[in-house]
């Protein structure tokens, strides 16, 4: 069973073969972004004609599937208790097959594996100190997703400041607001005016918070990079946003770590205060900061929980595996499309026959 921080105990294997390779797809069904329905009925099949069928994989998701490829002989043992399809069952699983793939050589990408970019780095060292001996191909490389563990720092001490849990957020912040705003709210709690300036002032920066979001993510953390971007600029665009993509699935780097938040927080409301002195600037920050807690428990749960059909986060969650797999050039929001909308990068998100589930 998945738990809220993204361990899981130990998986039934489920094996698939799909063009002449062999997969065990046991630890990334929760992680699909099509929902574990999606690939229900193929374990241990040939899933090949069924996945030329689909709609057409991004050059991200088949990137990500060569992690999780295994040898011929590993399948067969995982296979051997399972009844074999019968002669006549696999011929006519081999003419459908042959029809797919030549219906498919015409399409764009569905569905050939691109070659492995991964030998520009070494894995089991530090990944830092590294990006700035790959700035050529930093921006290709960064945008082809893994699932496997990740070392930022080679000392302990930094590396372990690299890792949040996601419940150390609220931990720390829940009572960082209640500090905050506990003498503007027992100034302001006692009459119907004073109730509505908190009420005003902390929706206000909320929604400040919703635009700094599409903001930051959109002009910081996807600052574009090319083949002459300095070292120092493609190891700091690592740092804060790019292992989030090349590591998507690594649980305790979904959320903010504090320590940085509060430097951030910091130098945004500095000179809020002194632009809104005189209109409750503490009381937006409040707000803010209930925005910024709000988009970092969505974002964890965007990842690793299975919101149900006809939510705001079952559309949300299919919206952020698009950012994440098909389109890291849309798809802003994590909370909301709202700045999306506004600024023309949406993502439209097309119809479904059925409804997926993740858990």
């Amino acid at each position: 069973m998945d738990t809220l921080n993204g361990t899981t105990e130990q998986r039934h294997k489920f094996t698939v073969k799909y063009r002449q390779e062999y997969y065990d797809l046991s630890n990334f069904m929760h992680k699909h972004p099509g929902g574990i329905n999606t690939l229900k009925g193929l374990n241990q099949t040939d899933m090949t004609a069924r996945f030329l069928k689909a709609p057409p994989h991004s050059d991200a998701a088949m990137y990500l599937m060569r992690e999780y490829k295994i040898s011929a002989q590993d399948y067969e043992g995982k296979k051997k208790t399972k009844e074999r399809p019968s002669a006549a069952k696999l011929a006519d699983n081999g003419i459908e097959l042959l029809e797919q793939t030549k219906q498919s050589a015409e399409d764009s990408n569905n569905n050939q594996l691109d070659d492995s970019m991964e030998f520009l780095v070494d894995w089991s060292e530090a990944m830092l100190p590294q990006i700035g001996k790959i700035t050529k191909h930093y921006d290709e490389w960064v945008h082809k997703p893994v699932d496997r563990p990740l070392r930022l720092f080679g000392p302990w001490y930094l590396e372990i400041l690299t890792k949040t849990p996601w419940w150390i957020v609220p931990a720390f912040w829940i009572p960082s607001i209640i500090a905050c705003g506990w003498q503007e709210f027992q100034e302001n709690s006692h009459n119907m005016k004073g109730f509505t300036v908190l009420f005003s002032h902390i929706l206000f920066g909320v929604l400040f918070w919703t635009l700094l979001e599409y903001s930051l993510h959109r002009w910081v953390f996807h600052v574009k990079l090319t083949s002459d971007s300095g070292p120092w600029l493609c190891t700091l665009h690592f740092m804060i946003h790019g292992l989030h993509h090349k590591v998507p699935f690594d649980p305790m780097r979904l959320v903010f770590p504090p320590l940085p938040g509060v430097i951030l927080a910091t130098v945004i409301y500095t000179p809020l205060y002194f632009i809104l002195q005189n209109h409750h600037p503490r009381l937006i920050l409040v707000g803010a900061l209930v925005g910024y807690l709000g988009y970092d428990m969505i974002h964890y749960y965007l990842h690793y929980g299975s919101p149900s059909a006809g939510q705001h986060l079952y559309e949300m969650k299919r919206y952020h595996y698009q950012h994440h797999f098909a389109h890291q050039d849309l798809g802003y929001g994590i909370s909301s499309p709202l700045w999306d909308i506004v600024f023309n990068t949406r993502i439209y998100l097309r119809k479904l026959k059925f409804q997926l589930k993740w858990a």
